[in-house]
């Protein structure tokens, strides 16, 4: 049996890299709308909820177009994602932006084009006044919880994340920029990354709700919103389950109707506080794949197999030991009696999809697929020892193939080098 699904046969797939040589990104819109639909409609039952989907994930503005299309804003951190999100067709209060250490110009571009205002500090509250000229009448904070919050491996614990302010800070800042003339109130917090516990969510959702009530009782500070953030993971390892999106949404509706409603009858009317979150991983990471060519073989003190990709390519492997299932076209069912190294060609020992992997005989030219490739993949690619990034294309719900991003080229690597300049240059 296949431990992943992969939509196109080997021989589709070996026609398309006649095209599209390796390695290059797949994303399949089908599997991708299909996700989106179904997370709206478990979450629907909570009172304007909208996904802000996280474009760090997968910054590529044809995914943005289809997420749009299915009703998604995007959750922006720098600039340039504002403007990429404006190209998919996202403006406005559709853009959340979320940005720590921001530069005074990025905070000018966000309020000039309606973008939700998520602060991710106290101090930045006098820093964002300077740069815009005041408060804008709707703005958010990123909550930090501390130790009253577990956090996960990725992010870490709260009280040693660098992002949020604390409870004590949130009071203050919500006060300060009341006084200040802001009308509107967003609530926000990011605790973990990955998470693939159902209950996690519930309780982050749950202690946002509380948070809120508190703004109310002691500020007279009424939440438009509160953003869980995003942080839902997606099962790697074949032993993991999948995030159940209709458990957690009904564990949070409850939360809403113990804290929020606390017994009022068509308390969502009343006091409507919309239900946002900013995920990524689970919107496009199962529906992404790198494709890459088998093109050594090694045999030393371990067996390697040495691909067309490299770590400029997918990177979580090597940066934090990730785990993604490796498939070979066209021997899904064989045996998987040969244990690898699957490694790239990045000189770095670290360069390596997998280690010490069960896999089926990989012979020289096999196509291999690295699955859950689809967010945090392509987008944190990189160019060290001169690698050229991977281009991604996209499988259309009607079949076809368009290629929504071409690999790099040598004109590219060296498009921002003054080569005429050089040519005086005197060492």
């Amino acid at each position: 049996m296949a431990d992943r699904y992969f939509p196109l046969s080997k021989n589709q797939l070996e026609v398309l890299t006649k095209q599209y040589p390796t390695p290059f990104y797949l994303y399949d819109e089908k599997a991708m709308r299909e996700n989106a639909q179904k997370l709206t409609k478990a979450f629907s039952i909570l009172p304007g909820f909208k996904e802000f989907f996280a474009v760090k994930g997968l910054p590529n503005p044809f995914i943005m177009k289809i997420l749009a299309d299915e009703g998604f804003g995007a959750d922006c951190s720098s600039l340039p994602e504002i403007i990429l999100s404006e190209r998919a067709g996202i403006e406005g209060e559709d853009i959340m932006f979320t940005s720590n250490e921001t530069p005074e110009k990025e905070y000018i571009y966000a309020n000039l084009k309606g973008a939700v205002i998520n602060l991710d500090d106290i101090t930045h509250i006098d820093y964002l006044a300077k740069a815009i000229g005041g408060i804008p009448e709707l703005i958010s904070f990123r909550y930090n919880p501390g130790p009253l919050k577990e956090g996960n491996a990725i992010i870490g614990k709260p009280e040693e994340a660098k992002y949020g302010l604390t409870r004590p800070q949130i009071f203050e800042a919500y006060a300060k920029v009341k006084e200040m003339g802001a009308k509107r109130f967003g609530l926000h917090t990011m605790v973990a990354s990955n998470e693939l516990s159902n209950d996690y969510f519930i309780e982050t959702a749950r202690m946002l709700y509380e948070l809120a009530v508190e703004l109310k009782e002691k500020l007279d500070i009424q939440v438009e919103f509160i953003n869980m953030g995003g942080g839902i993971g997606i099962p790697y390892k074949p032993e993991q389950k999948a995030v159940d999106y209709d458990y957690v949404a009904q564990g949070v509706k409850k939360a809403y109707d113990d804290v929020i409603c606390n017994g009022r009858q068509d308390c969502f009317k009343t006091t409507p506080i919309k239900f946002f979150m900013e995920c990524a991983r689970v919107i496009t990471g199962p529906y992404g794949y790198l494709v890459t060519r088998a093109i050594h073989e090694k045999h030393i003190y371990r067996e390697y197999i040495g691909v067309d990709a490299s770590m400029a390519d997918l990177m979580r492997p090597g940066m934090y030991g990730a785990y993604h299932e490796v498939t070979v076209a066209g021997k899904e069912d064989a045996d998987k009696d040969h244990v690898y190294d699957v490694v790239g060609s990045l000189c770095e020992n670290c360069d390596k999809f997998a280690v010490q992997r069960k896999l089926p005989k990989i012979d020289r030219g096999d196509l291999i697929i690295i699955h859950d490739a689809g967010a945090h993949g392509r987008a944190m690619g990189f160019n060290y020892n001169a690698k050229l990034r991977a281009g991604e294309l996209l499988l259309r719900s009607d079949g076809s193939v368009v290629q929504i991003r071409r690999a790099e080229t040598v004109d590219d690597y060296f498009a921002t080098l003054d080569f005429k300049k050089l040519a005086t240059f005197r060492a």
